[in-house]
């Protein structure tokens, strides 16, 4: 009788397909996986207590290394759970500028993902495409931000500066190009029949057990979830904009694969109408309440928001308190919780990381599959290591 022997392998950590500096112990009979654990804490910088150390403002620049692919959509979630903290209320223009810039930052996102994703499964011309898009994405970010990946571009109250001159012609010179793009990918790969069978059927997990294993965004939706915090507990302007959540029912990478496709036409379907709609007014809120050390309530009127933040330096603080604020970011529910204590840095920040909690679907998706399925189910989940170690 031949002997069977379960053979331990280590995928990374710094294997191309792992997105980062990602280890995954895999168990294999044969070449087929029994178990995966996921060796993670190589990116591990101490964000979170780091955050504990410094002032609220001084904290906004930590998110934006979160998922660096996305630094956009982290911005925002830190600086909604502020501005509940503060109780400040933000002018309809500077909610629409960030939701616009939501969305730009979606899509900057997707295409990374999209690129890396089909080179992993061996198409390269992709990648190639994806990143010429994205370069457009950049250019609009640098152009508004002054900088390209980590934009600190949003401030509590507003956007740091308003959109530049010029703007609405190129993003609009974008916005018709781009659709146009998204169908040369899907041709590449949509029908493409080596593509169809390295994806469909092939790391599949159902409705039930997403929601039970805290999967979000567009690996949930894959699953037949239909689930958008956009749309279900609206934040900034995305109650004022008409869109659509892409939904599918198989839960295979395919799936994850169209999803995301889908909600890149979507974003430009979103930022067309925060342009064509973009309202007048200030780009920022100047008045604020804090609370002085010796519990004064103080409403403040302000000439520009370095000042602003300069008075929390100074020693005055937002009340105490603790607020958790979320939003839908390129790979899922992004959370912020805060606590208060009325001082000038926050007691406590937790940050609640979509590619964190999404890895731990791995195992459900991988088990029973071949070893080279793996690279594509980890490409599926759209993981970013700086967020899953922070």
């Amino acid at each position: 009788m031949a002997r069977q022997e379960i053979m331990t392998i280590n995928m990374g950590p710094h294997h191309p397909s792992t997105h980062g500096v990602l280890r995954v112990i895999l168990e294999l009979d044969g070449e087929t996986v029994v178990n995966a654990v996921p060796e993670i804490g190589y990116l591990h910088r101490g964000i979170e207590k780091l955050a504990e150390q410094k002032k609220y403002i001084q904290v906004l620049p930590l998110t934006d290394r979160l998922d660096y692919l996305a630094s956009g959509t982290n911005n925002l979630a830190y600086i909604l759970a502020v501005e509940k903290l503060i109780g400040l209320e933000v002018p309809r223009r500077a909610m629409y500028i960030r939701t616009l810039f939501a969305e730009i930052t979606r899509i900057g996102s997707h295409l990374l993902w999209l690129g890396t994703h089909a080179a992993d499964i061996g198409a390269m011309t992709v990648l190639l495409y994806a990143m010429r898009e994205r370069e457009d994405v950049l250019d609009i970010i640098e152009e508004t931000a002054g900088t390209r990946l980590m934009m600190t571009y949003f401030r509590p109250g507003g956007v740091v500066k308003d959109l530049p001159a010029g703007f609405d012609a190129k993003i609009k010179a974008f916005l018709d190009t781009f659709p146009g793009r998204i169908d040369e990918y899907e041709r590449l790969l949509t029908k493409n029949r080596i593509w169809l069978k390295r994806t469909v059927g092939v790391g599949v997990i159902t409705g039930d057990e997403a929601i039970s294993l805290g999967l979000s965004g567009p690996s949930l939706r894959g699953s037949g979830v239909d689930w958008d915090i956009r749309r279900d507990e609206p934040y900034e302007a995305y109650d004022e904009i008409d869109f659509e959540v892409p939904v599918y029912t198989e839960g295979d990478v395919y799936a994850r694969y169209l999803a995301r496709i889908v909600e890149m036409r979507q974003s430009v379907r979103m930022i067309r109408q925060l342009v064509e709609g973009m309202p007048e007014g200030p780009f920022i809120e100047r008045t604020a309440k804090y609370v002085l050390p010796d519990k004064t309530r103080l409403d403040i009127s302000i000439e520009a928001m370095i000042h602003h933040f300069k008075l929390i330096v100074e020693g005055m603080a937002p009340p105490k308190g603790e607020v958790y604020s979320t939003i839908e970011s390129p790979k899922g529910e992004l959370g912020f919780y805060i606590v208060s204590d009325g001082g000038p840095n926050p007691y406590r920040l937790r940050i609640r990381p979509p590619s964190f909690v999404n890895l731990q679907s791995l195992l459900t998706m991988v088990k029973g599959h071949m070893l080279a399925d793996v690279v594509a189910i980890i490409g599926s989940l759209d993981i970013v290591l700086g967020e899953i170690d922070r």
